[in-house]
């Protein structure tokens, strides 16, 4: 299995104990009683604004503030952000004001300027644990792990005890293949680590990803209380690359078992793992060629990994005549298929160049008419 399809996708990369940053509170607008405490409140700021014209610009802002907020707890966020645009006028409520667009920006997916707003707040304060959470989460969903890396960086320098910053800065090194750092990381909360099956499974996946023998026994203790087709399969790849042969066809079997409709890995890939690793045990039986032969008759087209087996000077005798007169046979079918697609892309041409001369034919050449 490649290092790409196992890579963490941003949907994979989620925020914990972060209610404070994103969490909408959502309330039920069709209770009528919580409409009209909203309009009357609406009202009175209005009435005090317009009343009281001549008070300090703190004043108004913090009003601003107020009406802003309470539009947003009723999921109107075009009109928070027009008050909330008002509040950022003056200092008082400048930075609250920020955040809070920042956050509206967020919810309705404007990523870009979700950024532009916490990170405006960080050059005012650098040390904005609330913004430098937030920023770093955006820079994820935004898939800029450059930026975010910075920003969790920072954050641990100011709150080096947070666990959940901490796994969250592990993600994002792991996503950018800095495996031994992310190890690194995940290392300083050892509690947490016992605790929490993401940290184990992430922990394990890092040095999994740096071929560390110790993987295996990660992988081994979090596979006792957790199943996962995707990590029982990095498990069993782990055991391959340090020779525990037997173990390795045994998970790779197991993730055959369990595949059920799962894409990723595939059935085909994993059936020619298990062949790989039976040419390489057992390479005085058939085993692993008829494992491989069902593979390809599965769907299994990988004439490069084939290859590199077959160079990687384990296969010999027997087996390797039939791993190249396999991949012969492969390369003369896709070269077939490929005459197959530019014949039909032919044909498909020359029907539609008869289309239009049978069209020209029924114009009159004169008017153009029929």
């Amino acid at each position: 299995m490649n290092n790409e399809q196992l890579e963490i996708s941003n949907e994979e990369i989620k925020m914990k104990n972060y209610n404070t940053i994103f969490y909408t509170r959502k309330k039920s607008i069709c209770n009528s009683f919580l409409f009209a405490l909203c309009s009357l409140l609406f009202a009175i700021c209005y009435s005090l604004f317009a009343i009281c014209s001549c008070t300090s610009t703190a004043i108004s802002a913090e009003e601003y503030f107020s009406i802003g907020m309470a539009y947003y707890d009723l999921g109107k966020f075009e009109d928070a952000e027009k008050w909330l645009n008002r509040a950022k006028q003056a200092n008082k409520t400048f930075v609250a004001s920020q955040y809070n667009l920042g956050r509206i920006a967020f919810e309705r997916n404007r990523l870009e300027e979700a950024a532009v707003q916490f990170e405006g707040i960080l050059k005012r304060d650098p040390d904005n644990i609330l913004a430098l959470r937030a920023a770093a989460y955006t820079r994820i969903k935004m898939g800029d792990m450059e930026k975010a890396q910075v920003h969790y960086s920072r954050l641990l320098r100011l709150i080096p005890e947070s666990a959940d910053d901490g796994y969250n800065h592990a993600l994002v090194l792991f996503a950018m293949k800095r495996y031994q750092e992310a190890e690194n990381i995940l290392e300083k909360y050892p509690f947490a680590l016992r605790e929490n099956k993401d940290m184990q499974l992430l922990f394990a996946r890092s040095q999994g990803r740096q071929n560390k023998v110790e993987a295996i026994d990660t992988f081994a203790e979090w596979l006792k209380d957790n199943n996962d087709n995707v990590a029982r399969f990095e498990y069993a790849q782990v055991l391959e690359h340090h020779e525990f042969f037997a173990r390795a066809i045994e998970e790779y079997r197991k993730t055959l078992e369990d595949i059920g409709t799962s894409t990723v890995p595939e059935k085909t890939e994993i059936r020619f793992s298990i062949a790989r690793v039976l040419l390489i045990a057992e390479g005085n039986t058939t085993d692993g060629i008829t494992e491989l032969q069902g593979a390809i008759t599965d769907g299994f087209k990988d004439i490069a990994a084939i290859e590199e087996l077959i160079d990687s000077g384990k296969i010999t005798g027997g087996n390797l005549a039939s791993l190249r007169t396999i991949v012969d046979d492969l390369k003369r079918e896709e070269i077939a298929e490929q005459e197959r697609i530019a014949q039909a892309a032919r044909e498909k041409e020359e029907e539609e160049q008869e289309e239009d001369s049978d069209l020209e034919s029924e114009t009159d050449p004169e008017t153009g008419a029929d």
